[in-house]
């Protein structure tokens, strides 16, 4: 902290306001008459920009008729003047001698006085320059505000009298103010500083003006109102003798005021000190407004570490669930095969039990069947805590035969069963259970059996999960019963069935080799799955959640070792989207797997090579010397990978860009490492690629120019920039337009119209992307109800984060209400993503939107995952054939294209959804797409993307 004010005495500087008030010339005028004969009068007058205009007079007037005049500029442009006169004569020759000597002595005293002047104003300087350092210091301490702002108003009072001072901040917009701080020696009154205070245009005081005004006042109170015309009122505290305020400003608004008043002295408070205030105030506010960031910045820390908490407890959550259902599908597994592989049906009952017992409460346990002519119901499978022996027994009213009686599964705790037997429809049977579970062993549409469970305690109840499983069991169970049946039918059979019986026999060994060959793979994709877990599956590589720990222990351990020095290498493949496109995805594998082995083989042995995604790979290189040598080994990456390459039968030249974040204490995880690898790697590319760059303070600076769009981004959004442009989806051979899609654009106030790919990554990152799809929809609803331009349906794209929303089909329905648009007239476009992110939730997101009329529609088929369950789940009335296999029907791939354009269109067509191919540029494409049987098209051929006329 710098030296405290305190270390300047007061008297020093009241010392410095004595001189300037009488100061050397104060007395120059008698100094001068005493060179004079007695009884002369000398008058010297004065004008400078520091010392001001003055005179001094000694022994009267001199008159004008007979008077010395002396006139002339002195030290430093000083304007000086002299007149002397006598009753009587001048003595002879003083008219020769005297001026000579008398100019002499005014122009020492003159620059003794400017001497004065330049002390005192380094004086003040240095006092300045300390308070305002002092301050600067507590903008920057831990202590609390009301510490602060004493220690402030102790700056103020070692500059000038402030016993009685106050700091006030002010928000024009929400129009309240708050008195942070006030101390007074007279007034009362005591401050809230968390109170905020509302005002009113009637509210007219002092403060108040000064805050609305923007302009300093000085003077007394009183006077002050007057001129003014502020009425006296209680709420304005006693008035004072001298009255100063300075407004605190930031960017032409009143962000508050400091105030200092005098009640006993009028004239204390000089321009000198109002500037010096105005001065000080302007720091006090910074280090208010610095405070505040603070406050801020801790604030947004902390709901992202709750956030980061949140989403956490979500992961393990999900965790905990794909474990569970990793569980139940090995034991669906294991049941599959016992209803192959069991010796009977009594050892197929007990080992179905055991399966059961791993996932379930299956303590009491029991199979029940009817007998052959249905009229006794027998236990062929029983185990129990309670009834150990459970024996046959006619048909009755049990839970038992109302299960069978109804073919459904019935899950009952104490209350249900209670509420059954009320109803006359069941009777209990043997031992009380708090909770019984059964269903059904159908053969057809008939119940022929039951499979049961039963809690005694109150600790264990069954829940609907539980009873799908055992449902699940249940049909196992009746399978198996019928293979035993068959099998008696045919060692009861005639002997000329023998060959049959053979061929049978044969045809379900393989049935069964087959389903063991389909059990041992689901079991090695399980091993695989665990593998993948910390591996890539493509590479073998460890993954990104692998290198990220590794990362971590890295930085952990530098904490302990100042001079630990470690780097990550993040690289990206040249071109690597150029290979995928043009020779397929598979070639791409291949040449990502040969990268990976060379990039290991160029690595020392304790490095982490890990492969992140797509073409990107990362290097952790632990105990370097020193820059040089990440340089270095980045190098030999790149020689290692320029070698040819042949793949496919195709010879491919890769390279890589290579960004290199060298280990700084500023790093806090390795995201952080990972982020600034990725900029110096994107430094690489914009270099020329096939090099290396290694990541500095100036790609930092460049990378936070995104904070530019970001800013651009929230003003479009308040200026509604944003809007749709239509490009029409149309009848393939006659061209009609039977919809449009809506497609997003921006407006520019510099850069002119920007299409999604320039602004869309920032959006997506700030969180923006919502505020601007809902603009869109709503300009889109508007434009339906509004313009005659859009025949037919119109599609809005909809990003997976919308459907996280749970109220998001009610938002968007309401919009369509509001406009009175029919729902049929919209249509929302997802991605496969969409439907991978929270299927749970999207699905009941669209099921809404469908029952309503919005139908939806897949974008992009072909190119994600394209699983035929979700065409089933989830209810799609569209697909879009990916732009990607339309521009394949004119590339040296175009058997490839139209083998997967077929299969989409056979796909569609069995399932009765209707089909879009995107991207139709060309006449030849077109018709290829008619040959194919594609229907519907969308496609520069037809019509670009357009405004609405007059939009």
């Amino acid at each position: 902290m710098n030296a405290p004010l305190a270390s300047m005495h007061p008297a020093s500087i009241e010392a410095a306001h004595h001189r300037r008030r009488e100061g050397v010339l104060a007395g120059i005028a008698e100094r001068l008459a005493r060179t004079l004969p007695p009884g002369a009068c000398v008058r010297v007058d004065w004008r400078q920009a520091a010392l001001g205009e003055g005179c001094d007079v000694a022994g009267g007037e001199p008159r004008d008729a007979d008077a010395l005049q002396l006139a002339w500029d002195g030290p430093e442009s000083t304007a000086l003047r002299i007149a002397a006169s006598h009753p009587q004569p001048w003595p002879a020759g003083i008219a020769d001698y005297w001026p000579a000597s008398a100019r002499q002595l005014l122009e020492q005293a003159v620059q003794q006085e400017l001497a004065a002047a330049r002390i005192d104003s380094l004086q003040r300087s240095e006092l300045l320059r300390q308070a305002l350092y002092e301050i600067a210091d507590l903008a920057g301490s831990n202590l609390a505000l009301p510490v602060m702002l004493r220690r402030v108003h102790s700056i103020v009072g070692e500059l000038m009298y402030a016993e009685n001072f106050y700091i006030v901040v002010y928000d024009d917009i929400r129009r309240t103010m708050r008195f942070l701080y006030f101390v007074d020696q007279i007034d009362p009154w005591v401050n809230d500083p968390d109170r905020e205070i509302p005002v009113t245009r009637e509210d007219n005081t002092l403060t108040m003006h000064l805050l609305r005004s923007g302009e300093t006042m000085r003077g007394p109170s009183l006077e002050l109102r007057t001129r003014l015309g502020i009425p006296r009122s209680e709420d304005s505290g006693p008035d004072s003798a001298d009255w100063l305020g300075v407004p605190m400003s930031r960017d032409g608004r009143v962000a508050g005021a400091l105030v200092v008043q005098n009640y006993r002295q009028a004239d204390v408070y000089t321009e000198d000190d109002r500037i010096l205030l105005a001065y000080v105030a302007q720091h006090v506010l910074t280090a208010l407004e610095r405070r505040e960031a603070r406050k801020r910045l801790e604030e947004r820390v902390a709901e992202r570490t709750t956030e980061l908490r949140r989403a956490n407890d979500e992961l393990q959550s999900e965790i905990f669930e794909r474990k569970r259902m990793q569980e139940i599908q090995r034991a669906l597994f294991r049941i599959a095969e016992l209803s192959m592989t069991s010796e009977s049906l009594e050892r197929f009952y007990a080992e179905v039990h055991d399966i059961v017992s791993e996932l379930l409460y299956a303590r009491n346990f029991y199979i029940a069947m009817l007998s052959e002519d249905g009229g006794m119901l027998e236990f062929p499978y029983s185990v129990d805590e309670r009834d150990p022996n459970r024996k046959a027994r006619r048909l009755a009213a049990g839970l038992t035969e109302y299960v069978l009686q109804t073919g459904k599964p019935l899950l009952a705790d104490r209350e249900r069963i209670a509420a059954l037997e009320a109803e006359g429809k069941v009777r209990s049977h043997g031992a009380q259970a708090k909770c019984w579970l059964g269903v059904p062993l159908l053969r057809g549409d008939r119940a022929i059996g039951v499979i049961a469970m039963q809690s005694y305690s109150d600790d264990v109840l069954f829940g609907v999960s539980d009873q799908e499983l055992l449902t699940f069991v249940a049909l196992h169970v009746g399978s198996s019963l019928a293979r035993k049946q068959a099998q008696d039918r045919l060692v009861l059979a005639h002997a000329n069935l023998e060959q049959r019986v053979g061929e049978r026999t044969r045809e379900l060994a393989e049935a069964n080799a087959e389903l063991v060959e389909q059990i041992g793979e689901r079991m090695r994709a399980e091993r695989k799955l665990i593998h993948q877990a910390m591996h890539d599956a493509l590479t073998g590589l460890p993954n990104r959640l692998q290198l990220l720990e590794r990362l971590g222990r890295a930085i952990a351990a530098a904490g302990d070792e100042p001079q630990a020095c470690f780097a990550v290498l993040f690289m990206d493949l040249d071109r690597f989207k150029l290979v995928n496109d043009s020779v397929g995805h598979a070639v791409g594998d291949e040449l990502l797997v040969e990268a990976g082995r060379r990039i290991v083989g160029s690595v020392r042995g304790d490095d982490v090579v890990a492969r992140l995604g797509g073409d990107e790979f990362a290097i952790l290189a632990e105990g370097l010397d020193g820059p040089e040598m990440a340089e270095e080994l980045g190098r030999r990456v790149l020689s290692a990978l320029s070698a040819p390459v042949w793949v496919a039968g195709r010879e491919l030249f890769p390279s890589a860009s290579i960004g290199i974040a060298l280990w700084h204490p500023r790093y806090r995880s390795g995201e952080e490492m990972l982020r600034d690898a990725d900029a110096a790697m994107y430094r690489a590319k914009g270099d020329g690629r096939d090099r290396c760059a290694m990541f500095d303070e100036q790609m930092h600076r460049e990378a936070t120019r995104s904070l530019d769009m970001e800013s651009d981004m929230r003003r479009a959004i308040q200026a509604e920039h944003f809007m749709p442009y239509y490009q029409p989806i149309v009848r393939i051979d006659t061209g009609e337009a039977v919809g449009h899609e809506a497609l997003l654009r921006w407006r520019h106030e510099q850069r002119g119209l920007l299409a999604p790919g320039e602004f869309l990554d920032v959006g997506e990152d700030s969180g923006l992307i919502e505020q601007i799809d809902w603009q869109l929809y709503a300009r889109v609803v508007e434009d339906i109800a509004r313009h005659h331009a859009l025949p037919g349906y119109v599609a809005i794209n909809v990003s997976p984060r919308h459907f996280r929303a749970p109220d998001f089909a009610a938002r968007l329905l309401a919009l369509v209400e509001a406009a009175g648009v029919a729902p049929q007239r919209l249509r929302v476009e997802i991605t496969e993503v969409a439907l991978l992110d929270d299927a749970p939730r999207t699905l009941e997101s669209l099921a809404l939107l469908r029952r309503h009329g919005v139908l939806a529609q897949l974008d992009d088929f072909g190119t994600g995952f394209s699983a035929l369950s979700y065409l089933h789940r989830f209810p799609i009335a569209s697909l879009k054939i990916d732009r990607s296999f339309v521009a394949g029907l004119e590339s040296e791939a175009a058997n490839e294209s139209v083998a997967v354009i077929r299969a989409i269109v056979a796909l569609a067509s069995s399932l009765g959804i209707e089909l879009i191919a995107e991207g139709v540029e060309t006449r030849h494409q077109r018709d290829r797409l008619i040959e194919l049987g594609c229907t519907h098209a969308q496609g520069f051929l037809f019509s670009p993307p357009v405004p609405l006329p007059g939009g």
